[in-house]
């Protein structure tokens, strides 16, 4: 059996993967009792004397490497301290390690400098080391970024994935489907460029109003896999089950367009500016009113509820229910 691109893709051939060969062969996978590798949160701790240190590390290989809303820059940079701002954390710092292909415009690698620059001022973060490498032409596909994010928190104060209780609220952030949507529209050349555009961006100040409230049991970005591998991924490590109301997910006409076009779950599809959470129910309509308050959670909604079921059970448009599956992949690949 070799790789393919599905292996990459979210979803359960990836955790497949992840699973059999990634941990199965890695002994060593946390440190003085933090969070570490076999969790595959968001994000790992480091335990040290009252604090945690929080660390992520992500690679970008997007294609095209520049997108209606964004670019491998602005992803790499988002894409990270996200990462970092679901774990309950305010990303402080960022590594940066580019690999360019022989050949590649000097002009574009500054206009993908600029663009992380930019991200790293919205989210308030620096960029304090790096790596750059070139590989003969041909040999790599223009560019690969690979950042890694940091954090400290309080010991205690960390957020993970796993912490649902029955009766908790469903919160997500915006629109799905955004993202994948809007790279495959442009890759196919379906004219929505001017309408639809990635929402690729830093999700903290999201993240900051609702934890100003308090009750927040769980987090996670929606990236690769979207929405339905985020609920699935949430509701499966917390031993419970979701039902979700169709209905209160906003979806964008132009995503509902190109998803019935080329037969893709819009559900299954990427976001890079969004983010779930789950919340006590008797503070979630206040956290609901303080996302709605920022830039980019202004369509924010309660979609749902965390039940004793075994599954996450979709109620549909048409008054029926049925079952909302992990994904096998993500069907748009290189989304990030």
């Amino acid at each position: 059996m070799k790789i393919d691109m599905s292996h990459g893709a979210g979803g359960e051939m990836m955790q497949s993967l992840i699973s059999s060969i990634i941990l199965q062969n890695i002994n060593n996978k946390s440190i003085n009792g933090g969070i570490g590798l076999e969790e595959l949160d968001d994000g790992a701790t480091i335990p040290l004397d009252d604090y945690e240190i929080v660390i992520t590390t992500d690679g970008h290989t997007v294609d095209p490497i520049f997108f209606p809303g964004g670019d491998i820059g602005r992803i790499s940079i988002a894409g990270t301290v996200n990462d970092i701002a679901v774990m309950g954390t305010k990303p402080l710092a960022l590594t940066n390690s580019m690999i360019i292909s022989e050949g590649f415009s000097m002009e574009d690698l500054e206009k993908i400098i600029k663009s992380m620059d930019q991200t790293c001022q919205e989210a308030d973060v620096s960029i304090v080391t790096g790596d750059t490498k070139v590989m003969e032409k041909d040999k790599l596909d223009k560019i690969i970024i690979s950042t890694t994010g940091i954090g400290i928190a309080k010991k205690g104060d960390i957020i993970t994935d796993s912490g649902l209780e029955i009766g908790d609220k469903i919160i997500l952030s915006g629109s799905i489907g955004d993202h994948g949507i809007a790279i495959m529209s442009y890759r196919e050349g379906f004219g929505f460029e001017t309408d639809l555009k990635s929402d690729v961006g830093p999700i903290w100040n999201i993240v900051e109003e609702a934890m100003k409230i308090g009750g927040i049991k769980a987090m996670k970005d929606p990236t690769r896999g979207g929405l339905a591998n985020t609920l699935n991924e949430m509701s499966s490590k917390s031993k419970l089950g979701m039902l979700i109301d169709e209905d209160k997910v906003p979806i964008k006409e132009p995503v509902h367009a190109v998803s019935e076009m080329l037969g893709i779950d819009p559900y299954e599809v990427a976001n890079e500016g969004k983010v779930v959470l789950g919340v006590e129910a008797e503070k979630a309509d206040q956290i609901l009113d303080a996302i709605k308050k920022t830039e980019n959670g202004k369509d924010a909604q309660i979609i749902g509820e965390v039940t004793d079921d075994n599954h996450v059970i979709m109620k549909t448009s048409l008054g029926g229910k049925r079952i909302l599956e992990a994904p096998i992949a993500d069907p748009v690949p290189r989304v990030c």
